[in-house]
């Protein structure tokens, strides 16, 4: 493009330059040296320049022929778009359907392991309570067995306590010079003898109660466990786990006793 700009200068130059032929507006210019710049200028010209001016030549042709594809590309589209639709639609139902009859056999086994949740758990909490029924009946026997023995063994010791210090004071009464001296070891070892006898009394009572709080514990925590696997089930926040929840305390009431 630049030579076609400086022919057309060197055109121009020429044309102001020549020699004007007197009476007319005309001029002489030498006709080599114009032709050959026309050639230049012919040459320089983009082959692009001759396409556009076809192209142009050509426009309501082009037009028409991208009107008339456009209009059928888009008929093509509507049709084709249709049928995805319907095709989506169809395929949206069926997909609606099989996920309606999924969820139907997923509520239905939810369902029935819920409900054999209920029942294993149900199960679980009776065991667990004629568990505790037990061992609170055999703590209370052994007990019982326990405070009869402490208060055999302390009446025992009270009853030989009272026989050496009525055998004491007898002896010691049968003494004139130390008559005095044996009332008081008699009532010293009379003292003595009762003392015990409420050491032991209160020692057996402690036992007892230790033991009756021990179990006491043991129901408590038996309660929340079952009361914990009970909210579970309803509130369906999980599988409750009643082995790990009943597991440690019978062992550790076992291995008290």
């Amino acid at each position: 493009m630049y030579r076609v700009f400086e022919a057309l200068d060197e055109l121009v130059a020429i044309v102001e330059e020549a020699r004007g032929v007197p009476m007319t507006a005309g001029c002489v210019v030498p006709r080599g040296d114009v032709l050959e710049l026309l050639d230049d200028v012919r040459d320089a010209i983009p082959g692009e320049l001759d396409d556009a001016q076809d192209v142009l030549d050509h426009r309501d042709k082009l037009v028409s022929d991208a009107r008339t594809g456009a209009e059928k590309t888009i008929s093509s589209a509507n049709a084709e778009a249709t049928s995805t639709v319907e095709n989506a639609r169809e395929e949206a139902d069926r997909l609606l359907a099989d996920a309606k009859a999924h969820a139907d056999r997923m509520v239905a086994e939810a369902t029935a392991h819920a409900e054999s949740l209920v029942a294993d758990a149900t199960a679980r909490a009776d065991a667990t309570v004629a568990d505790g029924e037990r061992e609170y009946e055999g703590l209370v026997e052994r007990a019982r067995a326990e405070a009869q023995r402490l208060t055999d063994s302390g009446n025992a010791a009270y009853e030989r306590s009272v026989a050496d210090g009525v055998a004491e004071q007898e002896r010691l009464v049968s003494q004139t010079e130390v008559v005095t001296a044996a009332h008081a070891e008699s009532a010293r070892v009379i003292d003595a003898a009762h003392a015990e006898s409420d050491r032991l009394r209160s020692e057996c009572d402690l036992y007892v109660d230790s033991k009756l709080a021990e179990f006491e514990e043991l129901l408590s925590g038996t309660l929340r466990s079952v009361g914990r696997g009970r909210q579970q089930l309803r509130t369906g926040s999980g599988v409750p786990n009643y082995d790990a929840d009943f597991s440690a305390p019978r062992g550790e009431s076992r291995s008290r006793y």
